[in-house]
């Protein structure tokens, strides 16, 4: 009779699961992440994604991000300088239109 070996449910390495161990106790590895730190969950052994808390994440976002509202008045700036911006533009090639009439022959 052959019988399945029985996957260990912990995780091998502190803080590293495999993914189908993550998605079976995916609010135990929320947990961990909120208490130990980041979770590396795995992918056929290579590291795939890490798990870490919202406090965690937003440590390290800067907090002055820009946006498009602050580049309006850094190209007014730039203009009263001098600095001429164009913009960039890509032209593809277009096939001429093929004449199916019979005025064509």
């Amino acid at each position: 009779m052959l019988t399945r070996n029985r996957r260990s449910k912990k995780p091998t390495i502190p803080g590293v699961w495999k993914l189908q161990d993550a998605k079976a106790r995916f609010s135990e590895v929320v947990r961990r992440a909120r208490t130990e730190g980041p979770q590396r969950v795995t992918v056929h052994d290579k590291e795939a994604v890490v798990v870490v808390s919202a406090e965690e994440f937003a440590k390290g976002r800067p907090e002055d991000t820009r946006t498009g509202a602050d580049l309006i008045p850094i190209m007014q700036k730039g203009r009263k300088l001098g600095l001429k911006l164009k913009p960039f533009r890509y032209y593809p090639k277009v096939r001429p239109p093929i004449d199916f009439s019979d005025q064509g022959q």
